[in-house]
């Protein structure tokens, strides 16, 4: 049984590879066609910028005002190119390929938990991909528990959390950082520093 069965999930397309096909065409051919729904798709990027940071209720208020109108009016305008062209062009086939994702992105537009696109996803799992061969030169088994620990805590320390509470060993050099009265921005820098200490001194064992 397909997982979204299972789950009662519904999948969702993404704008990324329809505009990309649409740039390679301007690109190689500098196609009006393309050039124009690179714009319009542009402009749903446009008001996604306006969304970013509100709540998902307003940013479903703000789609439905904004972003609709410009989706619609896009997807209408793409079915009336298609004929005009040839069918075996690469503007057709970018064509029928953003008509073929459409009613699976259009979810988005309802949803305020959806996004256009996955690129935060992506950006998330990158260093994973980066650190396939990074991970090659941590020298040992114990070389790559340091490295993990230093990671964990960099990246802890980064999102503002206080790493103070779990360096029991260093946790009196730490404390001796923190400045009393200190915004929880310059905590927080204080304790990405810290933490990048700890990835010197892990670097250190390592070796």
């Amino acid at each position: 049984m397909p997982l979204s069965r299972r789950f009662n999930t519904v999948d969702v397309a993404i704008w990324p590879i329809s505009g990309r096909k649409f740039v390679d065409v301007f690109t190689a051919q500098g196609s009006s066609i393309a050039e124009e729904a690179i714009k319009r798709i542009a402009k749903l990027y446009g008001v996604e910028k306006q969304a970013r940071g509100q709540s998902p209720q307003d940013r479903v208020a703000l789609r439905n005002d904004k972003s609709k109108p410009i989706f619609d009016d896009l997807e209408a305008w793409l079915h009336v190119q298609l004929p005009r062209i040839s069918g075996k062009s690469p503007l057709a086939q970018a064509i029928r390929y953003a008509l073929s994702r459409m009613p699976k992105a259009r979810p988005y537009l309802e949803n305020g938990f959806l996004e256009l696109d996955n690129n935060s996803a992506e950006r998330a799992m990158k260093p994973v991909a980066l650190g396939r061969k990074n991970w090659m030169f941590a020298g040992s088994q114990r070389g790559g528990k340091a490295m993990a620990i230093a990671f964990t805590l960099i990246e802890t320390a980064i999102t503002g959390r206080d790493v103070t509470t779990v360096l029991d060993p260093v946790k009196e050099p730490l404390d001796a950082q923190r400045m009393p009265g200190t915004s929880p921005q310059r905590n927080n820098l204080k304790n990405t520093a810290c933490a990048r200490r700890i990835l010197i001194a892990c670097a250190t064992e390592m070796g």
